[in-house]
C-alpha cells in the first residue's frame, strides 16, 4: 500500500464515523497545489547538474500551509503528497492555525558539499519564492535538511521580499529561531506518553520502554523518559540495536553516540539484532524512525502493551487493525509527533511579533496544547467507541471541514460536520 493510500485509508475510516459524503471526502483529500521544478546548478567541479524539487500544498482552509522540506535521493511524489495531507490533520488535531504542505529535492546531501547544498537550496527558492511566505506556506527542516538550510532559505527569500524570518521555522536562534525547537518533537512525544499513562493510572517510573531510532526525536524522547525515572531497555539506530534489561544509561549513551555516531558498541548494553527491537519484551514501544515498520508480518510479535507513534506512518493499516483487535493501545502519529510543528508555530508567532519567548514559556505552552489535544481525542474515542487514531482523524477532519465550509464552500455535504 502506497503512503498516500495508507493516509487515505485512515481518513476514510474516520470520515465514515462522521457520516461524511463522498463529495466532501474528495474535497478534503485533494491537494490544493503540486509544484515540480528543475534546479540547475554548477557543482564544485564545474560540472552542471540538474535536480528535481517538489512542493505539495494540501490545504489552507485554517491558515498558511506548513510542512517540512526533505533532501533525499528517493524523494517520492506520492510520499510527499501523503505527508502534506498528514500535516493538514496534524495541525488541526493540535488546533494551531495552519494547513498542510510538504516538499523535497531529489538529491543525496551526503554526496554534496556545503557550498553545493547552498546553491541547490537558493536555486530552489528562486523557483518557488512566489508560492511560499509567512501567510502562504512556511517550510521547516526535515530529513536531510537542518537549521542551516533554513538560514539559506530566509536569506534567499528576503532578496525578493525583504527581511522575512517568518518564511521558515527551525532556523538558527541568531536568525529568529525559537528556544526549544530542536527538542520539540521529542518533548511533545513525552507529554503524550505522560497524558496517556496518567489516564491509565500508571507512572513513568514503573514502565519499560523500547525506542526504535536514536536520531533527533528518539534521542530526546529517551532523555526525557530517563530524566523522569523511566527505564529504557532497548534502543536502535541505522547501525543496529542494543539492550539492557536493567535499563540503559541514557546520558552515557548520548556521550558515546556523539563520538561513535551510533549506539552500536555501547559497553554497558548487549547487542541486539536491529529487527528484534520491535518485538522486545517491554511495556511501551516507540517507533521513532522510519514509516511502515509495523506490518501484518510482525504485528503478532509485538509484546508491548502501548505503542506510541513518534515516527510518521510507522504502522500499516493491517497492523493497526491487528493491534486494535488484540487490545493494544496506540497513540497515533498525527497527535504524538505534533510537538515539532507546535513549537514551529511558536517560532512563527515570535517572528511576527518580533518578541522572543523564554524556554520555560515554550515548554509550558507546548504541554498545554498537547494535553488539550489528548483530552479532546480521548473524549471522541469514548463517545464514538473508537480507537485513538480514528478519534484523532475525526477531530482533525471536523475542524478542517468546518473551516472550509465557513469560508464559503456551501454544499449539502458540509452540513454533515460534527458539531
Amino acid at each position: 500500500m502506497k503512503a498516500s493510500e495508507q493516509t487515505n485509508y485512515y481518513f476514510r475510516k474516520a470520515s465514515k464515523e462522521l457520516g461524511m459524503q463522498a463529495q466532501l471526502e474528495r474535497v478534503l483529500m485533494s491537494a490544493k497545489r503540486e509544484v515540480k521544478v528543475e534546479i540547475v546548478v554548477e557543482l564544485d567541479n564545474k560540472e552542471v547538474a540538474s535536480f528535481t524539487g517538489f512542493r505539495v500544498q494540501h490545504d489552507s482552509s485554517r491558515g498558511p500551509m506548513k510542512g517540512g522540506l526533505r533532501y533525499h535521493p528517493e524523494v517520492d511524489p506520492d510520499e510527499v503528497n501523503s505527508l502534506a495531507s498528514l500535516m493538514t490533520w496534524k495541525t488541526a488535531v493540535v488546533n494551531i492555525p495552519y494547513g498542510g504542505a510538504k516538499g523535497g529535492i531529489s538529491c543525496d546531501p551526503g554526496k554534496l558539499s556545503h557550498q553545493e547544498l547552498q546553491r541547490i537550496t537558493r536555486a530552489f527558492i528562486d523557483e518557488i519564492h512566489d508560492i511560499i511566505g509567512p501567510q502562504l506556506d512556511v517550510p521547516a527542516p526535515d530529513m536531510g535538511t537542518n537549521a542551516q538550510t533554513m538560514a539559506w532559505i530566509v536569506d534567499q527569500f528576503s532578496k525578493y521580499h525583504g527581511w522575512t524570518p517568518a518564511v521558515v521555522t527551525g532556523k538558527p536562534l541568531e536568525l529568529g529561531g525559537s528556544e526549544g525547537r530542536e527538542a520539540a518533537t521529542g518533548q511533545g512525544v513525552y507529554y503524550a506518553i505522560e497524558a496517556l499513562m496518567a489516564d491509565e493510572g500508571k507512572s513513568i517510573t514503573e514502565l519499560s520502554f523500547a525506542i526504535q531510532g536514536f536520531g533527533n526525536v528518539g534521542s530526546f524522547v529517551a532523555q526525557f523518559i530517563a530524566a523522569a525515572g523511566g527505564k529504557v531497555v532497548a534502543i536502535s539506530d541505522y547501525g543496529g540495536a542494543i539492550i539492557n534489561r536493567e535499563g540503559i544509561d541514557i546520558p552515557a549513551l548520548m556521550a558515546f553516540a556523539k563520538v561513535s555516531g551510533t549506539v552500536v558498541g555501547f559497553p554497558h548494553a548487549e547487542p541486539l539484532q536491529r529487527d528484534m527491537l520491535l518485538s522486545t519484551d517491554c511495556d511501551v514501544l516507540i517507533p521513532a524512525a522510519l514509516g511502515g515498520v509495523l506490518t501484518k508480518d510482525n504485528a503478532k510479535d509485538i509484546q508491548a502493551r502501548y505503542i506510541i507513534e513518534a515516527a510518521n506512518g510507522p504502522t500499516t493499516p493491517e497492523a493497526d487493525e491487528y493491534f486494535l483487535k488484540s487490545g493494544k493501545i496506540l497513540l497515533p502519529d498525527i497527535f504524538v509527533n505534533a510537538g515539532g510543528v507546535v513549537v514551529s508555530y511558536f517560532e512563527w508567532v515570535q517572528n511576527i511579533q518580533q518578541f522572543r519567548w523564554r524556554l520555560d514559556r515554550v515548554n509550558t505552552e507546548l504541554k498545554g496544547i498537547m494535553m488539550d489535544a489528548y483530552r479532546e481525542i480521548r473524549s471522541i474515542a469514548k463517545s464514538s467507541h473508537c480507537d485513538f487514531r480514528t478519534a484523532a482523524f475525526q477531530l482533525a477532519i471536523s475542524r478542517v471541514a468546518s473551516a472550509t465550509a465557513l469560508r464559503g464552500l456551501e454544499t449539502d455535504a458540509f452540513c454533515l460536520i460534527r458539531s
